[in-house]
């Protein structure tokens, strides 16, 4: 999750100020006494206004259930969201890359209609939930999009199994474990990185407040606080409510960051499968031309860097057009 102050991206460390400073906001926007939150939130009416034959389903993978949202038919892209995201994400561009793709967007495990497990949000055991999913649907090789966490996940899926990915497309999002790294996580401008990762508390802190919390959360990282709407938040807040769907979204934090900070770090083989970086230019995209030069100095033998400008981090909602344009013309290629 990255923000733009004053031109300088920046990412957060944590520590005990970030607490400090996730109390204010929490104490600021969420006083009173907390609201019940629904138990299984509904996407029918969301999936519905897709129109264009989608479709809700779930599978049964690698320990898991995963839902996922379907439609359109030709070469199979998947897409996977970040934090606090579910496969809504991507609904501005679903209906655009449904007519020339099968386009598959993922709750992720134990977001939404995922079921939420004890263990496995590492970005290796989500990267073996999607191999799974797109084996069992039979979808043939993909080509993944991931936005914030979901791009961690998809360049992992890359590294993995590289025979059964026509591509990854990096979202907006930096690496863990390549470089400048080490310099975003020392920044502790944003404070919600450490917060994430601090044991049991941000759940009991956000519990009931989701709506608020994540209201300020969106605004914060975005160019333009429009783009994500109010009813955008209103879903979200329903895909975490309960207390094992906002641990699983927490835990991507805990787990997947410093696994895959040591495993990118370590991973220096060959890897040929096509790789584009895009991001805001008031967020990522000013840090990419530095990612790209570290996955090619790690084995990475084709990086492209793509500039989405007028955009902060939430590059899909407040550049929809721009977005699908770039999955259209990389997802095309064999």
């Amino acid at each position: 999750m990255m923000l733009t102050n004053t031109n300088k991206v920046v990412y957060g460390a944590g520590g005990v100020s970030s607490i400090v400073c996730a109390l204010a906001v929490l104490i600021l926007v969420g006083c009173g006494t907390a609201t019940r939150s629904p138990m299984n939130p509904s996407t029918n009416e969301a999936v519905a206004m897709l129109g264009h034959g989608f479709v809700s389903k779930t599978a049964n993978v690698n320990g898991t259930t995963l839902h996922y949202v379907r439609g359109g038919t030709g070469p199979a892209v998947i897409l996977l969201h970040g934090f606090p995201q579910d496969w809504y994400a991507f609904h501005r561009i679903m209906l655009r890359l449904a007519e020339r793709f099968t386009v598959v967007s993922v709750d992720l495990r134990g977001v939404g209609g995922s079921t939420a497990t004890p263990e496995g949000y590492t970005a290796a055991s989500m990267a073996e939930d999607i191999r799974q999913l797109a084996r069992q649907i039979k979808l043939g090789p993909i080509y993944l999009a991931g936005e914030d966490n979901g791009g961690i996940v998809a360049y992992m899926f890359a590294r993995l199994y590289p025979g059964e990915v026509r591509g990854v497309m990096i979202l907006d999002v930096p690496l863990p474990g390549i470089e400048p790294w080490e310099k975003v996580k020392a920044d502790p401008t944003l404070w919600h990185f450490g917060f994430h990762q601090t044991p049991d508390l941000p759940e009991k802190l956000i519990a009931g407040r989701q709506f608020l919390y994540f209201r300020d959360f969106f605004d914060r990282l975005a160019l333009n606080r429009k783009a994500v709407t109010d009813a955008d938040v209103r879903h979200y807040a329903l895909a975490y409510a309960t207390p094992a769907q906002l641990r699983a979204g927490l835990e991507f934090y805990r787990r997947a960051y410093p696994a895959s900070e040591k495993f990118n770090a370590e991973e220096r083989s060959p890897l040929s499968v096509p790789i584009v970086l895009a991001g805001g230019d008031h967020s990522v995209g000013p840090l990419n031309p530095t990612i790209a030069d570290s996955l090619r100095d790690h084995g990475c033998e084709d990086v492209t860097v793509e500039l989405i400008r007028n955009s902060g981090h939430w590059v899909v909602d407040e550049q929809p057009e721009i977005v699908a344009e770039l999955i259209e013309r990389y997802g095309s290629r064999p």
